[in-house]
Order: C-alpha cells, then structure tokens, then sequence
C-alpha cells in the first residue's frame, strides 16, 4: 500500500509549460497581420428624395434637371423646356462618357446649379445606377501635371422614372 501511493504523489507533481516556442510565433504573426490587413473603406453618399411642391404659392420657374435611366436610353431633361438629349445604349450598355460630356455643357450654362434628380426605371441594374450617380456627381479633369475631380452636381435627389 505504501508502494501505491508513492506512485500516486510522481503522477500529481506539475511540469512546467514552455511557452517561448508559442511567444516568438505570436512575436512574428501579430505584426504581419496587421501590416497586411486591408483596412475597409465605406463611403456613404447622402441621397434626397426629390420635393413636392404642394404649397400655394405658384411654384418657382428655375432649372431642375432630370436624369431618367431607361433601358434603352438614359434621358436628360429639365422641368422647363423637356428633353435636353436623349443617350442611346451602345452595344448594349449605357454611355456613361457622353453623359459626363452632356452633363460638363449643362453645368457650363447653370454653373450655380448643384443638385440633379435621378429617376430610374424599375428593373434598373444597381450598377447603373451607382455609374450614372458618379457621372453626375464629378468628372476627372487634368490640372497640371495631376488628374482631379471637377464637381458637376453632387446634391442628388432619387424618385422613380415617370
């Protein structure tokens, strides 16, 4: 009995962890990961839905300009005198440069004029959508020796197509 619990009391004594092995790779791996880690961006873009003017008072007369994404075309109009231009799909896809072009002459003539209503069909594609939102929000123009984004209408309100 005596030899037993000998036997017993070898069986509870602890070793001791080496861990050094286990430190030196945490050493290398934490600062590799966070070198390497690609940091998310998010963007959010503030967007209006566009006014009813429902008041009293008989409505204003200024510029409001409309882009209507259809599927075969993306139309550019305003609320006074109708359609400015109609841009037809190419090869099945939407313009999005000579919507940018349309978009630089239009804002010549209103300079001041920073908001535009996007109103797209039902079964509009999101990435149409989100080109069409950046063809209307900026366009890239050359000053210098850098390329810079030149601000057409950034306040952008969106409804349904009519």
């Amino acid at each position: 009995m005596k030899h037993l619990r000998s036997r017993r009391g070898r069986r509870k004594a602890e070793a001791d962890l080496n861990i050094t092995a286990f430190m030196n790779l945490m050493v290398i791996l934490v600062p590799f990961l966070l070198i390497t880690a690609v940091f998310s961006r998010l963007t959010i873009l503030e967007l209006n839905l566009p006014t009813d003017a429902k008041t009293n008072e008989p409505p204003k007369q200024e510029f409001q300009l409309q882009i209507v994404i259809r599927d075969a075309a993306i139309d550019v109009a305003d609320n006074k005198g109708g359609l400015i231009k109609r841009i037809p799909r190419i090869s099945g896809k939407h313009d999005y440069k000579q919507l940018s072009t349309l978009l630089q002459q239009v804002k010549a003539r209103f300079p001041d004029k920073t908001t535009a209503t996007i109103l797209p069909e039902q079964n509009t594609h999101y990435e149409t959508l989100v080109h069409v939102m950046d063809a209307v929000r900026m366009f890239r123009v050359v000053q210098g020796t850098e390329v810079v984004n030149a601000e057409l209408f950034p306040d952008i309100s969106i409804g349904d197509a009519p």
